[in-house]
């Protein structure tokens, strides 16, 4: 049996109960999916990407912990700008108490904010719309069409971007998925602000909306992938809520009930980490037995939720994965 190092012995040690239990039990439940074959995928929402989360969840990629990824439009071009404009980002610990005044000289000094941390506009946003573009030219002048993250994976493998490497490569998500040419859906990729800048090229008339794929072709895409893998069963470890968590997990109830596959596995495992309330109504919030009624999990499917941050949680259980 495999050592577990110093990380995973103390939460094994000390979260013995509630949230922190339930830590434990995901981490080895999704341990025992990979032992017994099973594949993976991962959703990530809000803004992991910009909490560096890529710092630990590249080694999960490298060491095929994770088999499909599901990912806001955000979380794809986050970990890029990360990459390429780190020491241009600027912490605000202060950020509950800022003015509209203070914001508003955030925006005119180009820095986006995300909760503490801002976004600097030219030197991320601005830096890779240079580069992207010419790919999306380029692929409509050859009759070609492409995902928004094959867009992405081409434009990280090009090495167009390696004069601007502001971090270690090894600690970029998206560098490794990359290089692993791992599988992705990134539903409701238009509302991001790669997705943004492409629908503005539309108007110009200078690119077809059909360039880059849709999110419909990320179903089918899904749809068949699922088919393809699901022999020894497919887990579900949802990090937040949202599109990138609702979005492929109704590929099973489609192919069960709208494909007439009968014969179509339920996710095997489900863990979400999130901090949703189930009282407001929102999906995100759901008990997971609530997905039994929609034909998403089964009955027996192991099934956990965390009700927690998912920037401490998440790297606890990685770590967990990766023996740490």
């Amino acid at each position: 049996m495999t050592n577990k190092g110093a990380i995973s012995q103390f939460i094994e040690q000390y979260y013995l109960h509630f949230n922190a239990a339930t830590v434990v039990d995901a981490a080895k439940a999704y341990d025992q999916q990979l032992k017994q074959g099973s594949k993976m995928l991962v959703s990530l929402a809000g803004a992991m990407s910009t909490a560096e989360i890529g710092k630990i969840f590249a080694e999960v990629i490298r060491q095929d912990k994770v088999q499909i990824i599901s990912c806001t439009g955000a979380n794809l071009e986050e970990d890029v700008m990360n990459l390429v404009a780190h020491s241009h980002y600027e912490r605000i610990p202060n950020y509950r108490d800022l003015t509209p005044e203070q914001e508003w000289d955030l925006l005119e000094r180009g820095l986006n904010r995300v909760t503490d941390t801002c976004i600097p506009e030219e030197e991320a946003f601005r830096r890779l719309q240079e580069h992207i573009v010419e790919l999306w030219k380029s692929a409509e002048a050859n009759g070609e069409r492409y995902f928004p993250h094959e867009f992405m994976y081409q434009l990280l493998l090009s090495g167009v971007l390696e004069q601007y490497y502001e971090i270690d490569i090894k600690n970029s998500w998206m560098y490794a998925a990359a290089k692993a040419n791992l599988p992705m859906v990134v539903p409701g990729w238009e509302d991001s602000t790669m997705g943004n800048i492409f629908a503005s090229y539309v108007l110009k008339g200078e690119l077809k909306a059909s360039t880059v794929k849709s999110g419909i072709e990320y179903m089918t895409f899904l749809a068949d992938w699922y088919t393809a893998n699901s022999q020894k069963g497919i887990g579900f470890f949802q990090i937040g809520g949202g599109i990138a968590g609702d979005f492929p997990i109704c590929v099973v109830p489609m192919l069960a009930q709208d494909m007439e596959r009968h014969d179509t596995p339920f996710w095997s495992y489900f863990c979400q980490i999130s901090d949703s309330t189930t009282s407001y109504g929102s999906y995100s919030g759901a008990v997971p037995n609530e997905k039994i009624t929609w034909g998403k999990l089964g009955i027996n499917t192991p099934k956990f939720i965390i009700e927690s941050d998912a920037t401490i949680v998440a790297p606890l259980i990685f770590a967990y994965l990766l023996n740490y």
